[in-house]
């Protein structure tokens, strides 16, 4: 989360810090899932200048549960270590506070390739901001106003994919109806008998399905 460290910056993470304390852990799916969440917290816990807030709430080991902890830092900071931008999976957040647009810019062009990015503020903010929107376009599969991910869908709009790490294939999405494509390999049957041709591929369209030709969509035979 990186946001202007202004009043309302400051005082969002006050909010967070308390309702941190009482947050219940997460139960994670492996042994092995939570250790690497644990190790991503000792790493980030262990940067000078970066201020660690925990939930008091005890996990319970045998139930692979991870503690819920929040980070926060300053721009400086943040871009001075490359281990901060790096991804924890499991029930944290950091916080960077930015004293400057610039700052924000600055984070922004520094961040690897993410599915996601949430952009939280006013039609004015938009407008105010779009050279940070730009850089994110860049460093996103998806980007998502006044709300959070995941919340995906499956429809032909959806992009749950982004560029690498995120993803090997920025062009892919792992969520949506274009996913068939990571499925599926194109082959092109040229000036092929019809009874040679895939069923689906035949002029009398014998199956009624939806086809592309000449660039229009049809059921009709051709």
């Amino acid at each position: 989360m990186v946001g202007l460290a202004d009043a309302g910056m400051r005082g969002l993470i006050e909010k967070m810090n308390d309702l941190i304390l009482d947050t219940s852990p997460a139960t994670m799916l492996n042994p092995g899932i939570l250790r690497g969440y644990e190790d991503g917290l000792r790493k980030l816990g262990s940067v000078t200048g970066v201020r660690e807030h925990r939930s008091r709430v005890e996990p319970e080991q045998p139930k692979n549960q991870a503690v819920a902890v929040v980070f926060t830092t300053d721009a400086g900071t943040f871009l001075e270590h490359e281990q901060l931008s790096e991804e924890v999976f499991g029930p944290s957040t950091l916080i960077v506070n930015c004293a400057s647009e610039q700052d924000l810019e600055r984070v922004a062009r520094g961040l690897e390739g993410h599915l996601t990015a949430s952009i939280h503020g006013t039609a004015a903010d938009l407008e105010r901001f779009r050279s940070l929107i730009s850089l994110l376009e860049q460093k996103v599969g998806r980007l998502v106003f006044n709300g959070f991910p995941t919340g995906v869908e499956v429809c032909p709009s959806m992009q749950h994919g982004g560029p690498y790490p995120a993803t090997t294939d920025v062009r892919s999405t792992s969520v949506g109806t274009a996913a068939i494509k990571r499925f599926a390999r194109p082959v092109c049957y040229q000036n092929f008998p019809q009874e040679l041709l895939p069923v689906e591929l035949r002029d009398v369209n014998p199956r009624n399905i939806w086809r592309l030709v000449d660039n229009q969509w049809t059921k009709e035979a051709w």
